[in-house]
This record gives structure tokens, sequence and C-alpha cells, in this order.
């Protein structure tokens, strides 16, 4: 959840780390520091709070160096502040690190017993003071494989050393972690976005990996030292990516984008000549699954639950959904007839990664579903789909949910058809409608005006619930988060059947619930839950793509949709409910692209 960046030059490498900090915010942090290496002394800044603090540091006493290492801190041992933020030093080395040691307590014990201090509450000091022991005795690349051998949990790495100028050794185990080439400057990144500014050559280090970097050359070594050849990745050119343009931030900027990423990645899998989805490679199979398994965390999770309906709806096999963190603890019966999705916007999830390296040991087929092709879960993947929403920098996800859901709900298709689940002219006819949701999501769009005015209901409320049934669920579980994430208000998703066994107690008078009500064969059972709320004083916002006139005087706001088959709803529902949380996060002045205490991509567990 943290952001790495180290540069190996032949001039000065501060602002350049400054500017490629700046490309990591979207990933979540609260302080921010770099240190660099200057007449063989280590000069370490840092501060709490944005990196725009650490660059006026920087005006005021510049950190002069041609060798440096920088991180944006996502708060996990100790609270935010300058003490804990990174790097941390000592007179001879300093480190940056994401993720956690398990162990850091004990190691800590360890070493205050040999007179060593501990200045901060974190566990990545733990880091620093082992190596500045094993330093007294040992070269840099033995003393950090030295210090890697203690070390239990999860880590990225980047390193640099008082009396060694040339070199930074950066090393992987569970975090993701890129090396960047280009002429007389090496790079260390977190991800790709960091480097993508400097080069678009690229070479990610797998676990156990430790690479050391000067500015002419980069050296790879496994896990027993041994000297490794790495693939080097020439990273595709999007320009526009960082830019917002007319956009007041990054999210609504990618909001207003769904339209165009679903016409892509409908004109990637689409063969409109042939009335066919073209999916190859399949690692098993379709004939032979005998079980669907969908992994994901957050939002992505929530796609594996609209999944489900679709699965079961069109094809005859058993589907179960999971979420990552508690998959990859539970004593899970793997078949070699189940074919495992593993669902990530940043194909870096922590918890998603681990639950398919489970599966990975226990030689079952994966396939990953992913907005990064280039990350760990792609490449640990038997089989990758990608979404092609192009990088999404808004720490709520929007664009990547909606072609999550696009790239399985093809999917679906696909192995109905495959498994003959499925008449053909029914598969075409659903194919046929595919192409014709980027204009219905256009249309979905223009909603945004009655929305702006709905936002202000919800300034005062204490919460809020969104309620659906069937495939309407989880875009309601999906609406209450992002309200959740964007505005900081309490807000709850239930099927809207469960209202009468509990949840009916919070409805009071003024409260607002939305309610999701698309024309399927739930419609009036969702108006009956409806009802249920009306008489017990709740304020109803009712989205909805029927022609049936429902009325009542209680349903303070309607919002109509186009009427759409049932099972392309969950798109078109969608689209409201992020318009809704953006525009209340907007009323109350929230950092809409950076939520608090959130992060865009979750490589801790």
């Amino acid at each position: 959840m943290c952001g790495i960046i180290g540069i190996a030059s032949n001039k000065s490498v501060s602002m350049n780390i400054i500017n490629s900090l700046k490309k990591l915010e979207y990933r979540g942090y609260d302080s921010a520091g770099l240190a660099t290496l200057n007449n063989n002394e280590i000069n370490e800044k840092k501060c709490s709070g944005r990196v725009e603090q650490l660059e006026k540091i920087l005006f005021k006493t510049s950190a002069e160096g041609n060798l440096g290492i920088g991180h944006v801190r996502w708060a996990t041992h100790g609270v935010p502040n300058t003490i804990n933020a990174h790097p941390h030093s000592t007179e001879i080395v300093s480190v940056v690190h994401n993720g956690i040691i398990e162990n850091s307590n004990d190691l800590k014990k360890q070493l205050e017993l040999k007179g060593l201090k501990f200045k901060s509450q974190t566990d990545t000091e733990v880091i620093t003071l082992l190596l500045t022991n094993e330093l007294k005795t040992h070269q840099p690349f033995d003393a950090v494989h030295k210090t890697l051998k203690q070390l239990k949990g999860s880590f990225a790495l980047g390193i640099i050393f008082k009396n060694f100028k040339d070199i930074i050794i950066g090393a992987r185990r569970g975090s993701p972690l890129a090396v960047g080439y280009s002429k007389d400057e090496n790079y260390l990144g977190s991800d790709s976005y960091a480097l993508k500014t400097m080069t678009n050559k690229i070479s990610y280090l797998d676990d156990g990996d430790i690479c050391v970097l000067t500015k002419d050359n980069v050296s790879f070594y496994d896990v027993k030292k041994n000297k490794i050849n790495k693939e080097v990745f020439i990273l595709s050119d999007d320009k526009n990516v960082s830019d917002k343009g007319d956009y007041k931030n990054f999210m609504s900027k990618e909001i207003f984008e769904q339209p165009i990423t679903a016409k892509n990645c409908i004109h990637e899998y689409v063969d409109k000549i042939r009335d066919d989805i073209n999916f190859y490679n399949f690692p098993i199979k379709p004939q032979s699954i005998n079980k669907i398994v969908l992994v994901g965390c957050g939002t992505a999770y929530h796609s594996c639950l609209v999944a489900k309906y679709w699965f079961e709806a069109f094809t005859s096999l058993n589907v179960e959904t999971d979420i990552a963190s508690e998959f990859r603890y539970r004593n899970v019966r793997f078949n070699k007839n189940n074919l495992y999705l593993f669902v990530s916007q940043s194909g870096e999830t922590a918890d998603t990664a681990a639950a398919l390296d489970l599966c990975k040991k226990n030689g079952i087929k994966t396939c990953s579903i992913v907005n990064v092709v280039e990350s760990s879960i792609a490449r640990n993947s038997d089989w990758v789909l990608p979404i092609h929403a192009g990088p999404e920098i808004g720490v709520a996800s929007t664009k990547a949910f909606i072609g999550q859901m696009l790239v399985i709900y093809m999917l679906c298709l696909k192995i109905a058809d495959l498994r003959g689940d499925m008449k053909k002219k029914d598969y075409q006819k659903k194919i046929s409608n595919i192409k014709k949701l980027p204009e219905l999501l256009e249309r979905c769009l223009k909603v945004e005006d009655k929305i702006q005015l709905i936002a202000k209901d919800f300034l005062d409320s204490k919460g809020s619930m969104f309620l659906g049934r069937g495939s309407s669920f989880p875009i309601a579980l999906e609406g209450a988060l992002k309200l959740k994430e964007l505005s900081y208000l309490h807000a709850e998703g239930y099927p809207a059947g469960e209202m009468k066994h509990g949840p009916l107690a919070l409805i009071e008078n003024g409260l607002p619930v939305i309610v999701i009500a698309p024309h399927d064969k739930y419609f009036h059972k969702t108006v009956s839950n409806m009802q249920e709320v009306i008489a017990r004083g709740g304020k109803i916002l009712l989205i909805t793509d029927s022609n049936e006139n429902i009325v009542n005087e209680n349903i303070r706001f309607k919002i109509d949709l186009p009427l759409v088959e049932e099972s392309l709803s969950p798109f078109l529902f969608t689209i409201p409910l992020q318009l809704l949380a953006y525009h209340v996060a907007l009323l109350k002045k929230c950092d809409i692209d950076k939520p608090r205490n959130l992060a865009k991509s979750v490589t801790v567990e």
C-alpha cells in the first residue's frame, strides 16, 4: 500500500524522486520521505502529510546526490508522523520498505539486548538495525541476504549504503517491486506507473529475488544468491493517463470514461463479424469444469458476487464466491476440475495474490481478471483476461469495476456456449446486446444533474441504506461501499428481502434509503420491500428502469434509467450510485481521489 522509488544516476536525483512519489500518491499514504547519498553521507528528509510538504522541505534544505531512495507510507506499525515516516536510517544505511515484518517484536527485543536503540514505532526500523549490525562484518549484498533470512512476513525493500556510493539494493518477498532501465540511469519502483515518466523498459522481481542497481547496470539474484536473467517488458504509452483534462479530479474523469473503456473492452473480445466472443487458451476445457470459484477483495469481490448470478443463470455449473482474505486461511477442498478466477484491479492485492499462490501450490488451474497485465497476479496465473480499462488513478474503483464485470460476463457467456448450456440464438442475442452497452452507459451518465440535487439529502443524515434483490444486491453493496469510501458516511447494503429480519429496526424518519429496482423478476417484491421502508419513515431514492407508475408521496426522488435486459442491469445501475457517492463527497469537500486511510493497491494483509 506504500510506494517505493529508487534512482541511481549520473546527476542529482532528488527532484526526480519527488516527481515519482507524486505518481505513487494514488496508492494511498499519510507520510513521505527520501534519502540521498552525497559525499559519503546519507541525507534524509521526511514528513507527515503530502509529498508537497516534502517538496517544500527540499526547497529550504536541498538533498543533493546522484543516488537516492524515496517512499510514501501508509501507516501500519506506528502512527503517521515524521519519526515513523520512511526512510529509516542509521549512520551507515537507509531503508524504505513496503509490507509487514511479522516477527518484528521478537527481532526488536534481540537487537535491544545488543544495545541498539530504536527511534520509531515501525517494524521497518528492525530491518535497518539488522543491516547495520550485519554490515560490521559483511559487504552490502551479503548483509542484505543474511538480514532477509531473519525476516518473516512480506516486504519490498530499497536500500542505500553510506560507504558504497554507487549501489541501490532492492529485494522482494510478497510485495511487488519493479526495475526500470535508461541511459546513465536505472530505477527501482513499487510499480511501473511510477517509473513510466522516466522509462518504458521494465523488469519485475519475483519472490525471493534481490537486485543490485548502479547507474550503468542492474544485476538480479535468486534466493540462493545465484545470478539470474530477467525479461524486459516494453510498456505501452498512455499519455493521457495523468491528465485530468477539464475534470475536477481523476474519479470524475474515470466515471465518465466508462462508455469508452467498455467499448474498448468489447472491441478486444467480441468478434463483430461472427457474433462470437474470442477467448482462447482456456487452462481447463470448459466442458470439464466442475465448479467456478471467484475470489476477490472489496469492489472486486462485489464483481464476483454479481458473476455468481450470471453463472447460475446461464450455465449448469456450481459457483462459489470467496473473499480472498478468508479463502487463504480456510481449509479449502481443492479440485483440479474447478476453475479459480482471481479478480483484482491492480493485480497486486496481497490477499488475492496469496490466495492465488495457494491454488498454484496445490496444482490448481487459475485465471486472473486484472487491469494491469504486468502485475504479480497476472504473471502468476495460468490464464490472464485483461479488462482494458486503462490505468485507474482514483483510489475508489469505478471504471475497473465495470470492466471486471464486463469481462466476467463475456467469459460466462462463452463458457455457457462451449458447454452447450445456452442456445446459440440466445448466445448471439446477448452478444448483440453487449454491443449496445457503451451507448446505454452514456445515457446513464446524463442523470448527473439530478444526482447533484439528491446528494444534499445525505449531508445531515447519520447513515443510509442500499437495497436490492438478485444481482442488484451486490450493486447495493458496491453503492454503499462507494459512499463510505468517498464521503466517510455510514452506509450499508442489504438484500431487500432481508429487511424484516433485522435491518428494518434501523429505519427511522428521514433515513435515506436507496432502492435498486430494475424491471426484472424481483421487481414487484422489491417494491413491496420499499413500501415497508416507507411505512417507517424512510426517505426513498428509487432507481429503476421500469415504466410502471409507482405512485407514493414518500418517494423523495426517482431516477429513471434505460430499460435493458435483466442480465445487463448491474452495469447501468452502478452509474448513478458512483455519481451519488462522488457528489456527496464533493459537497463535504472530501479528498475524492485519495480518501483517508485507504490505498489503491493493497499490498499488505
